[in-house]
């Protein structure tokens, strides 16, 4: 397994659900302690700073530490868990899937309940479960025997789904691509720019709670004050059965996806247009993609002070906002490729005209 590739593994395989990033922000800041200066804010996000030319203008590459998940809400008299989603989650990939509670005493496996199909009338069958009925089946049989377990309310629980090459070996399955992809993503371009003189300030970033509102952006274009924003965020792919052209374009191999809309933002077009004009200057492959529905840590930072010329570059996934997601590892590199010849061309003269 290569540098990269471990990199990969450590981020995904860490849990760090909204709210309790702490985790998987220790294994980010591993990688980018050799790269840089690191900074936090003060509410989990970390930053790494590594300086081309110091003084130039900042460029902010933000991936999110977290991903969705789950938090104990409630333990009922029989032991089982009530819980709220973290994130957003459709209820038909959650039924029989396999968590972990991370409690004060360490973790603890469960399952999410459900009936099996020879209870269901067949009307039944063709509704919707949903997230209210559901619960978490730790093995205990009371209240008790769960705290006994070290189950609290407010403990977060974390999808479980081990780092895995597939068969094709330029296939990667592991929870949490949304978005450890950013994150690892941040963290490789800097090592790439690692000696090397670059015109500006780079900053790589780990948000905290994106999945519940952008929070971290927030905070984190505050401590930094950047000049250039880019969301180093997950695209949907549609190279699935089921799914048309006009809902996901993304396909996977095909390279980085540059979303042309999202619901949080309308990209700056000078900044998306030097990116396409810089991949094909580069011969690295570019896909568009477009989500109507949700939005991404940009959508807080081209909003920072008087504004920031902002973007989301990612990569398309497969089963994003499931337990497993399936990312090729061509666009991983294809993307990191892109985002270093964009920051070596985000000199003072064209970000001074990117912002006028």
């Amino acid at each position: 397994m290569d540098e990269t590739l471990q990199m990969l593994k450590d981020l995904t395989d860490a849990p760090g659900v909204s709210g309790f990033e702490e985790p998987v922000r220790r294994v980010m800041r591993r990688y980018m302690e050799p790269l840089g200066e690191i900074m936090t804010d003060n509410i989990g996000s970390i930053i790494g700073r590594k300086v081309g030319k110091a003084g130039g203008p900042k460029i902010v590459m933000a991936g999110h530490l977290d991903e969705i998940g789950f938090m104990v809400t409630r333990i009922t008299d029989d032991g089982f868990l009530k819980f709220q989603t973290l994130g957003g989650w459709w209820e038909q990939v959650m039924l029989a899937q396999r968590v972990e509670v991370h409690t004060r005493d360490g973790v603890v496996i469960g399952v999410v309940g459900s009936k099996a199909p020879h209870l269901l009338s067949p009307e039944a069958r063709k509704k919707m479960y949903e997230k209210k009925d559901m619960f978490i089946d730790v093995g205990a049989s009371s209240r008790a025997d769960a705290e006994q377990f070290g189950i609290r309310p407010g403990d977060p629980v974390v999808p479980i789904c081990p780092f895995t090459v597939m068969r094709n070996e330029k296939l990667l399955m592991a929870k949490a691509w949304d978005n450890r992809f950013g994150c690892a993503l941040a963290i490789e371009v800097m090592r790439r720019l690692k000696g090397q003189r670059h015109p500006n300030e780079v900053y790589g970033v780990g948000n905290v709670q994106e999945e519940v509102g952008l929070r971290g952006a927030a905070t984190t274009a505050f401590a930094i004050n950047p000049d250039i924003g880019f969301a180093l965020d997950t695209g949907i792919a549609g190279d699935t059965p089921g799914i048309s052209v006009d809902e996901a374009q993304g396909k996977l191999g095909n390279g980085p996806v540059v979303l042309l809309y999202d619901a949080s933002m309308i990209p700056h077009v000078g900044l998306r247009d030097l990116v396409i004009d810089t991949a094909r200057a580069e011969n690295i492959p570019i896909q568009f993609d477009l989500i109507p529905a949700g939005g991404t840590d940009a959508g807080r930072i081209h909003l920072f002070g008087a504004g920031v010329p902002s973007l989301v570059i990612g990569v398309p996934v497969r089963y994003i906002h499931t337990h497993a997601a399936i990312m090729h590892r061509d666009d991983f590199d294809n993307a990191a490729k892109l985002m270093v010849a964009v920051v070596q061309r985000l000199d003072e003269e064209t970000v001074r005209q990117l912002k006028s």
